[in-house]
């Protein structure tokens, strides 16, 4: 029997604080810091590995974190997840993003069907018809193939896509499977939709309109931006646009799209990369085996998910250490730094995936909990993040905890020697360093100069960003962010707190306002 139980009623939870802390600077010092970098490493996915040497983690508090999953269930509550229960307690409904990309448990039945068939059964829909587009079986009006995808949506229908995307974009030119540039547009800003029909050739471009509900206000108003240019351009915007939306939408069997693929409602928006969502944009832009390979690491990498050993298991120990960090150290804040240009929209998705999640104050029954729970999430990639905020992550009067991403190898293969070194191994050459600056900090007697250390790290190593390890990363940090909601009881799978300024925006553009409502409204000229 599972029991959902609050943090601060687990034994092993009061325990952790009394478990001695790690002088990170020490032990990271020397020949001790080489054994633990050796040591403190789990194996992920598609070649990578997670290590957390700069962790402030030792035997002692490693026992106690595996203690904790054990008390809190955690194995067996990602099992009844994956197996159909109702987790998501706020909208009574299951959560299966895992079964997107492979079958964990036993089979699950949901609205008189098999829920791993439909998504198959709607990712090889999305690849036929990518592959009529590739091929010229779809065309425009005029019989040319169309050159450019565009994907309409907000949040989840957007951040995770446009990140995928741009991860794979330059790996897919080298290999030869860039078949169709994609571009985005999500923002209801006006100048968002303007600006990116401003780059393309709307006669050669076809439009992916994703929507869950076919109701969202910010991509029907982007839609109709996009259906008016095409209008104006005397083409059918019918002939230019497919729907990814569920089958009870009032978009599902309308005939102003080419096509229409279906998602469910047992699956959040951020966490739909690997659904329809993600599968529709990046099997057009890149072909559907390089959007096959990427499930393929993702899937593999859920498997990892499942061990209930916290040292063979990547996301779970990176989940516990998170809670360690956030609700035994104090620290408030995650960055998350890849040092990959290719990931440099990744921290916006983690942003939302983990904010949206486990942004929350009460637990999976509605009631206040009594300790912190998600931190704030931000990042950039290296080097850039350097020269940008890096001052406050070594000086700043506040701790934050930092996950790096790194590869062995670039993307494109492209390189040069420059003082001895290639552009790849000054890349390396920064996080590394990092990495020891941060944990070990420097003495100084000028105090300007002198760094404290003591500031945790861990890093994901890979030998180089394929569609594949995308998708081990990406189902890592989903199962990071599950595991944490799991151990604060909270229900990572709604997201209440997005729903009441969509309500009062409504009664503005209604003119149903008073108050401070209004006074803004006049401000703004509404």
């Amino acid at each position: 029997m599972i029991n959902w139980n609050n943090l601060d009623t687990t034994i092993a939870y009061k325990e952790l604080f009394d478990v001695a802390p790690v002088n990170l600077a020490e032990v990271m010092a020397g020949e001790n810091g080489a054994d633990r970098v050796k040591k403190y490493s789990v194996p992920m996915a598609a070649g990578m590995a997670f290590n957390y040497a700069a962790k402030q983690v030792d035997e002692d508090v490693l026992a106690a974190l595996a203690k904790l999953a054990e008390e809190m269930q955690l194995a067996e509550k990602f099992e009844a997840l994956y197996n159909g229960a109702v987790i998501n307690t706020g909208e009574k409904r299951m959560v299966l993003h895992h079964m997107t990309r492979g079958q964990l448990g036993q089979a699950v039945v949901a609205d008189g069907v098999d829920k791993r068939s439909f998504y198959v059964e709607q990712q090889q829909k999305i690849a036929e018809l990518a592959n009529k587009v590739h091929n010229g079986e779809i065309t425009n009006a005029a019989g040319e193939k169309f050159t450019t995808v565009v994907q309409i949506g907000i949040g989840g229908s957007d951040l995770g896509p446009r990140a995928m995307y741009l991860a794979l974009e330059n790996w897919a030119k080298v290999n030869d499977t860039f078949k169709m540039e994609a571009k985005f547009i999500s923002n209801v800003d006006p100048d968002d939709a303007a600006g990116v029909l401003a780059t393309i050739d709307v006669e050669h471009s076809i439009f992916v309109l994703v929507s869950k509900s076919g109701t969202t206000l910010e991509t029907l108003t982007n839609e109709s931006f996009v259906k008016d240019a095409l209008k104006n351009a005397g083409l059918d915007p019918s002939k230019h646009m497919i729907a990814v939306t569920s089958e009870t939408s009032p978009l599902a069997k309308s005939d102003d799209y080419l096509a229409a693929f279906f998602m469910d409602d047992y699956i959040g928006g951020r966490y739909s990369s690997t659904s329809g969502v993600g599968g529709a944009v990046l099997s057009l832009a890149f072909g559907p085996e390089v959007f096959a390979q990427f499930l393929e690491g993702a899937a593999a990498e859920d498997k990892l998910a499942q061990n209930k050993d916290i040292l063979a298991n990547p996301a779970m120990l990176d989940a516990l250490i998170g809670v360690y960090e956030r609700n035994v150290l104090g620290y408030q804040t995650t960055a998350v730094l890849p040092y990959s240009q290719a990931l440099s929209r990744f921290p916006a998705h983690l942003q939302q995936a983990d904010m949206e999640s486990n942004g929350k104050s009460v637990n999976r029954f509605g009631e206040p909990v009594n300790y912190v729970t998600g931190p704030v999430i931000f990042g950039e990639p290296g080097t850039n993040g350097q020269h940008s905020f890096y001052q406050l992550l070594h000086q700043g009067t506040d701790i934050i905890p930092l996950q790096f991403i790194g590869f062995k190898n670039s993307q494109m293969g492209r390189d040069v020697v420059i003082q001895d070194s290639t552009s790849q191994q000054k890349l390396s050459a920064n996080v590394v360093a990092q990495i020891v600056a941060f944990a070990c900090g420097k003495e100084d007697a000028d105090r300007n100069k002198y760094f404290a250390g003591g500031r945790p790290s861990s890093i994901i190593v890979g030998e180089q960003l394929t569609p594949a390890a995308l998708g081990a990363l990406l189902s890592h940090f989903e199962n990071k962010i599950m595991y944490q909601g799991f151990v604060w009881n909270l229900n990572s799978f709604d997201q209440e707190g997005v729903q009441l300024g969509k309500v009062l925006a409504k009664k503005v553009l209604a003119h149903d306002t008073d108050g401070a409502l209004k006074a803004y409204s006049d401000l703004l000229n509404i």
